[in-house]
């Protein structure tokens, strides 16, 4: 494969970015700011989680996403009886040929749908770990690498609790961003009636992008420049969170890793070589809010991560414009 098949020109980016995202918003309606994220996780290698009430579009945003691209798409219903093995395929042997196969299973995909992941037992959960954390997934002593591009979109009802197991902290830390897609406004939902009513959107969406000229704005995105003024902020933030009082658990350096790799991607989307302020501080709350802990006396006051968190922003100084350079 050539360079100029896997890394797209600078001026080149925010175009194949922004069609990317108004393919999916043929789908979603209304909601471009959840459309971005998604794209932007994409292309910062990362994982989302969606957390909403049913039919708000969550399943429809990760369809509509991998119909965008022209990669593959696997799709994991997540249930109590499901196994691990359901997820990640299984080794069987081959009688005629007499030997063991490996049958992949459907996380062997570019875009890979977990609808309700919480419904799923926390070994099966688990079973997601090591490929969102590394790519990859052993079965049976073997390795197999999965992507790039590999991106886990995975969904889950906040209101239904019954029969679920709630995510640990430590498959939390996995996604990258954790979003809620929310109800549309009425011009929005209208709009839906008046387009969707009598069609499904997902059938009509085309690719837009391939596969290789994803992985050519994952090379690009990581070379957008953070100047040390910008990464002071984000070690300021970091260490803000740690020693909030309303926080029992800041964050990790991983979540501050996580934080700049994204922010590279929506400078990149912007047209800009170079990430300022606005980038970290527009994606502080979906990238980092699902990863703080608030104490039980915060949470008795009403506080949640999100409250805590934009005090941390609010009291952190911005670097100057001299700085950022």
């Amino acid at each position: 494969m050539t360079t100029q098949e896997t890394e797209p020109r600078a001026a080149t980016f925010a175009q194949l970015f922004g069609a990317i995202t108004a393919s999916v918003g043929r789908a979603i309606r209304g909601k471009s700011d959840v459309v971005e994220l998604a794209v932007l996780c994409l292309v910062s290698e990362g994982h989302m989680l969606l957390e909403d009430v049913p039919g708000v579009g969550k399943t429809t945003l990760a369809k509509a996403l991998a119909a965008s691209i022209d990669c593959d798409f696997g799709r994991i219903q997540f249930t109590p009886d499901l196994l691990p093995s359901d997820v990640v395929g299984v080794t069987v042997w081959n009688r005629s040929a007499s030997v063991f196969e490996f049958r992949p299973g459907p996380v062997f995909a570019s875009i890979v749908l977990g609808d309700e992941l919480n419904r799923a037992s926390p070994k099966t959960q688990s079973a997601l770990l090591e490929a969102m954390a590394e790519n990859q997934v052993t079965v049976d002593g073997t390795t197999y690498p999965l992507g790039p591009p590999f991106m886990v979109i995975a969904t889950q009802n906040p209101v239904e609790h019954e029969g679920t197991y709630p995510l640990p902290e430590s498959q939390l830390d996995r996604f990258l961003m954790r979003a809620s897609i929310g109800y549309p406004d009425r011009a929005s939902e209208l709009e839906v009636l008046e387009t969707h009513g009598d069609a499904v959107p997902l059938p009509r969406l085309t690719p837009v992008a391939s596969a290789a000229e994803v992985k050519g704005l994952i090379a690009a995105a990581r070379t957008v420049h953070a100047s040390p003024a910008i990464r002071d902020y984000l070690v300021d933030l970091a260490e803000a969170t740690r020693h909030h009082p309303h926080l029992s658990l800041g964050m990790s350096p991983r979540a501050t890793l996580s934080l700049l790799r994204v922010a590279r991607s929506r400078a990149a989307a912007r047209g800009r070589a170079y990430v300022v302020p606005d980038d970290v501080k527009a994606l502080a709350e979906p990238v980092l809010a699902h990863r703080l802990i608030v104490t039980p006396e915060a949470q008795l006051q009403g506080i949640d991560p999100a409250d805590a968190l934009r005090e941390v922003l609010a009291a952190v100084p911005v670097p100057t414009a001299a700085g950022q350079a």
